[in-house]
C-alpha cells in the first residue's frame, strides 16, 4: 500500500511536467506550421511584385523605345529640313554672286564712260580756259580802247556807273514808297480815325491836375505855433510818423505837406486834419492818430483797386496785386492821376481790341497794369516798366499781360496785338490836351532837341517846333532837296525822332519844299 501510493506519487509528480513538455512541443509544431504558411505567402506576395515589376519595365522599355524612335525621326525629319533650307541659301548665294558679277560688269562699263566723259570734259576745260583768255585779252583791249576814249580809269568808271544806279534804286524806291503810303495811307487813316475816335468818344474821362505837395487849411495863424510845438517837438514828431515835410511860412491859415512818396503825403494829411480838429496835439496824439489815418488810407486804397476792377470790367486780380493797384489812386505823372490813367488806358484798349477783333480781355487787363509799377516806384530801384514786369510775374499774372507790360514802352519789341494796342491807348490818353503837363524845363529840351535833329540833315534850311512840339516844320533847299528826297528824309527824321527821343503821343515832321521864281520890273 505504501508503496504504491509512493508510485501514484511520483506520477503525479512526472505527468505535469510531462504535459508541460507536450504542451511546449506542439507549441513549437503550431509556430512553425504558422510561420511556414506565412512566408509562403510572403515568397508569393514577393514573387508577384518581381513579376509585376518585370512587366513594368519591360513596358518603359517599350515606352522608352517608341519614343526614342520618334525623337530620331522628328531630329531626321528637322534635319532634313535644315538640309533643304541651306540648299535653297546656297541657291540663292549663287544667284546673288552672279547678280554682283553682272553689276560688277555693269560698273566697270559706267566707269570707263566716266572716264571717257570726264577726258571729254577736261579737253573742253581746256578749250574754254582758252577761249577765256582770249576773251579776257580782248576785253582789257576794249577796256584800254574805252579808258583812252572816255579818259576814265576803270575804278572811276565802275564808280560812277554803282552811284548812278544808287541814285535811280533811290528814286525809284522812294517813288514806289510814295506810291505804296498814298494807297496805305489813304485806307488806314479812315479807319484808324474811326477806331480812335470811338475809343475816346466812348472812354472819354476828366482830369484833374495833381502836384507833389498837399495844402491843409488851418482854422487861424495860432494853430501854426500849436502844430510846431515847444521847441518844435511837435513838429518833429509829425515829420518822422508820416516821413512828410511840414512847410509852415507866412502863407496865412495854411500849411504845406511835401513828399514824393503820394501814400505818405495823405497819410499825414489825413493826421494833419484830425489833429486840428480835435485840438489836442503833443507826441503820442499825433502817434495814434497817424496810425488811424494809415487805417483809413489802406482802407482807401484797396478800394481805388476795387473801384479799378468794377469800372474795366477786369475780375481775377490777385488781392495783393489789387492793393497795390489802389495805391496808384495818390500817384500823378505829368500831372495825371496814374489810377485814371490806368482805367482810361483799359477802357480805350477794351474798344480798340473789340474793332480789330484781338483778345480784348488780355487788352483790358494789361491798359490796367501797364503802370502797375508806379506804385512802387518810390519804394525799389529801376524803372516803372521792369518793377511792373517782376509785380506781374510775382502775382501769376499771364505771358500775354507780362508781355504788355513789358512793351509799352519799347523796353521790349511787342510781338502780340494785344500789347501794340496798349501801347498805343497808353499814348492817347497821356497825349489828350490837358491831360498832362511838362515843366518848361523839359518843355524847351523837347523843342531844342526836336530842331536840333532836323537841322543836322544836308539840304535843311531852317525848321521849326510848332503844335506844343506835335509838329515839326523843316524847310528845305529847293536846289539841294528834290520832291522824292523831301519824302525820303521825312522818313528818316520821323526814324530818328522815335529812336533819340521819349515824348507822349505823336509828332508829325513836315517837310516843305518851296521855289520861288523872282523877277524885278524896272
Amino acid at each position: 500500500m505504501t508503496l504504491l501510493s509512493s508510485t501514484e506519487a511520483v506520477l503525479y509528480a512526472v505527468l505535469p511536467i510531462i504535459g508541460v513538455i507536450v504542451g511546449a512541443l506542439v507549441g513549437i509544431v503550431v509556430y512553425r506550421f504558422y510561420q511556414n504558411k506565412k512566408l509562403g505567402a510572403a515568397k508569393q506576395t514577393a514573387n508577384k511584385m518581381v513579376e509585376d515589376a518585370v512587366n513594368e519595365a519591360r513596358q518603359i522599355r517599350k515606352t522608352a523605345n517608341r519614343e526614342a524612335k520618334e525623337e530620331l525621326e522628328k531630329e531626321h525629319n528637322a534635319l532634313e529640313r535644315r538640309k533643304s533650307e541651306v540648299a535653297r541659301s546656297e541657291q540663292r548665294i549663287i544667284q546673288r554672286e552672279e547678280n554682283l558679277d553682272k553689276k560688277e560688269h555693269a560698273l566697270d562699263r559706267k566707269s570707263e564712260e566716266l572716264d571717257n566723259q570726264k577726258n571729254a570734259l577736261s579737253q573742253k576745260h581746256a578749250d574754254v580756259d582758252k577761249l577765256k583768255a582770249e576773251l579776257e585779252g580782248a576785253n582789257n583791249k576794249i577796256l584800254d580802247e574805252i579808258q583812252h576814249v572816255a579818259q576814265l580809269t576803270k575804278e572811276e568808271a565802275k564808280a560812277k556807273l554803282i552811284d548812278a544806279i544808287r541814285d535811280e534804286a533811290k528814286h525809284d524806291a522812294a517813288k514806289m514808297v510814295r506810291e505804296i503810303d498814298a494807297e496805305a495811307r489813304e485806307e488806314a487813316d479812315k479807319k484808324a480815325q474811326k477806331i480812335v475816335a470811338l475809343a475816346v468818344q466812348r472812354c472819354a474821362v476828366d482830369h484833374s491836375a495833381e502836384i507833389t505837395v498837399s495844402t491843409v487849411a488851418l482854422p487861424n495863424d495860432e494853430m501854426k505855433g500849436r502844430i510846431i510845438g515847444r521847441e518844435g517837438r511837435n513838429i518833429r514828431a509829425l515829420e518822422t510818423a508820416t516821413g512828410c515835410d511840414l512847410i509852415i511860412d507866412d502863407t496865412p491859415e495854411a500849411v504845406v505837406l511835401s513828399c514824393f512818396d503820394p501814400v505818405r503825403r495823405e497819410i499825414a494829411r489825413i493826421a494833419l486834419e484830425k489833429l486840428i480838429s480835435d485840438g489836442r496835439i503833443h507826441p503820442g496824439r499825433i502817434e495814434d492818430l497817424v496810425e488811424k489815418a494809415k487805417k483809413e488810407v489802406d482802407i482807401k486804397i484797396k478800394e481805388a483797386g476795387e473801384n479799378a476792377m468794377y469800372e474795366t470790367g477786369v475780375f481775377g486780380i490777385n488781392p495783393e496785386l489789387v492793393r497795390i493797384l489802389g495805391r496808384l489812386r495818390f500817384r500823378t505823372s505829368y500831372g495825371q492821376n496814374v489810377l485814371r490813367h490806368s482805367i482810361e488806358v483799359s477802357n480805350l484798349a477794351g474798344v480798340m481790341a473789340a474793332e480789330l477783333g484781338a483778345n480784348v480781355s488780355i487788352a483790358k487787363r494789361g491798359g490796367l497794369l501797364h503802370d502797375i509799377g508806379k506804385a512802387l516806384d518810390h519804394e525799389i530801384d529801376g524803372t516803372h516798366v521792369s518793377i511792373g514786369v517782376d509785380v506781374a510775374k510775382k502775382y501769376k499774372e499771364s505771358k500775354e499781360v507780362i508781355h504788355c507790360i513789358a512793351a509799352h514802352h519799347n523796353d521790349v519789341e511787342p510781338d502780340t496785338v494785344e500789347a501794340v494796342i496798349v501801347q498805343c491807348c497808353d499814348a492817347i490818353s497821356g497825349a489828350r490836351p490837358g491831360a498832362r503837363r511838362e515843366s518848361l524845363d523839359n518843355y524847351v529840351k523837347r523843342l531844342e532837341k526836336l530842331e536840333e535833329i532836323a537841322n543836322s540833315y544836308e539840304g535843311v534850311e531852317k525848321s521849326f517846333a510848332v503844335q506844343a512840339g506835335r509838329e515839326i516844320r523843316i524847310i528845305v533847299k529847293p536846289e539841294v532837296i528834290d520832291d522824292v528826297k523831301a519824302m525820303y528824309m521825312s522818313k528818316e527824321i520821323a526814324k530818328q525822332i522815335e529812336q533819340d527821343m521819349q515824348y507822349p503821343g505823336q509828332i508829325k515832321v513836315n517837310v516843305i519844299r518851296e521855289t520861288r521864281a523872282v523877277e524885278y520890273a524896272k
